[in-house]
């Protein structure tokens, strides 16, 4: 009773406030997707992980024995107290800019670290051990105690736990999976189909968030670019350093990968110095050509701080808002994140409400085909299908035509469908 009346109140809200259509088209028909994704489960190779656990444990000793070459006997790498003693007074790291805990010993959290990674060769190695270890707790140890009876692993996937929109999952974690590293990767590879007789199938949105970026700043060079097919990043490249796309080089495109991605959130130019690994004066050169090439971007950015600053919040292409406080503050610090978030809430807020909108109609339109293949798992901007192999084709078509099609930006969107025995493969 009190949910019912509950709803005759806040639905009148969600109209007002222009919010109904993410709650209608995308929320609410997804409940019953995620329950029946919760309910059938991903299998797990759990021979596979204890291979891999073998594997690991063999990298993190070589790892400590190279750490502990550097230290006195009895130092333990996973205390931020011994490890700070080591770096900053043992080692003599440069300590500008290095913050200091509330325990009064300077900061060694992966930040800090990733600033010293040139100053020292046993940065890299301690950054490698926390990777490893993190790797094997969270994942390689923890998935096979989380299996039921049929080697299955069930999430949870929570719908509004984060302040984008995308969805979350828990119990395990699968939407943290490092997948930029090579070792992130190989646990992809214990994530398997029910049988010999089935496949996985993993259909990824191909450059998602730059496609929106173009269609919401209307961009023509950009969205030319989409509509012809072509490599953005090479594109971007060739334009930003005046050669032939033939003959950007690899280096350069991966510069321009790097601004392309780090101008959706706002990045500055020592942010984008420290990732590139160039002089400041460079990075804020690159990011000027940038704008100066595809000035409709520069446009968008400055429209959404300011109507940020009007209304409070950021809203995306269904409505969803998200407030933002901080937006008018006199503390440069917090407005400028709040800055960026009112740029990217929109990009990111609407990749999500594509993938949800995009999972209701691939869930019905497989319903409607009467096939048996399942939707098992829901990564960012990827959804991944245990399927029997006689349905792959006309699940491909189907996957393909509802992803594309879930919401019309006036960019064309391109999914990339893999399939294999097991995640790394099909992905």
């Amino acid at each position: 009773d009190v949910t019912l009346r509950l709803d005759s109140v806040l639905r009148t809200l969600a109209k007002d406030s222009g919010t109904i259509e993410a709650l209608e088209r995308a929320e609410e028909p997804l409940i019953k997707v995620l329950i029946d994704m919760e309910r059938e489960g991903v299998r797990i190779d759990v021979a596979a992980l204890k291979e891999y656990a073998r594997v690991l444990d063999r990298e993190i000793l070589a790892l400590l024995t190279d750490i502990l070459s550097y230290a006195d006997a009895g130092f333990n790498p996973d205390s931020p107290k011994q490890l700070s003693v080591l770096l900053f007074e043992k080692l003599g790291l440069p300590t500008d800019g290095v913050k200091k805990t509330s325990m009064g010993n300077y900061s060694t959290d992966e930040k800090t670290l990733s600033k010293l990674v040139s100053t020292h060769p046993i940065i890299p190695k301690i950054l490698e051990y926390r990777a490893c270890t993190k790797l094997k707790s969270t994942y390689v140890d923890k998935l096979p105690t989380l299996i039921d009876e049929n080697n299955r692993v069930h999430t949870t996937f929570a719908q509004a736990f984060t302040e984008t929109g995308r969805l979350s999952s828990s119990d395990p974690n699968l939407q943290n999976i490092p997948i930029r590293t090579a070792r992130g990767k190989l646990i992809r590879k214990a994530f398997v189909p029910r049988d010999d007789k089935h496949v996985l199938v993993s259909a990824d949105y191909s450059q998602i968030e730059l496609r929106l970026m173009a269609a919401f700043s209307g961009d023509k060079a950009m969205i030319e670019a989409f509509k012809n097919g072509e490599d953005i990043h090479r594109d971007t490249a060739a334009r930003v350093y005046d050669v032939m796309p033939a003959f950007v080089t690899d280096e350069q495109r991966s510069f321009c990968k790097m601004v392309n991605f780090g101008i959706i959130y706002g990045i500055s130019a020592f942010g984008l110095s420290q990732r590139l690994k160039i002089s400041r004066g460079e990075a804020a050169k690159l990011i000027e050509t940038y704008f100066k090439l595809y000035p409709k971007v520069k446009e968008y950015m400055d429209k959404s701080i300011a109507t940020a600053k009007e209304k409070g919040y950021a809203t995306t292409i269904l409505g969803r808002r998200r407030t933002l406080r901080d937006i008018n503050s006199r503390n440069a610090t917090v407005r400028q994140t709040a800055e960026r978030d009112a740029i990217n809430t929109p990009i990111q807020g609407s990749a999500a409400d594509l993938i949800k909108v995009a999972m209701v109609n691939v869930d019905r339109a497989i319903s409607a085909a009467g096939l048996r293949s399942k939707m098992v798992l829901q990564i960012h901007d990827e959804l991944v299908f245990d399927a029997p192999k006689e349905e792959v084709e006309e699940l491909k078509a189907i996957i393909k035509r509802e992803m594309t099609s879930a919401i019309d930006f006036g960019v064309p969107l391109d999914v990339e469908i893999g399939v294999g025995q097991n995640w790394l493969e099909a992905h």
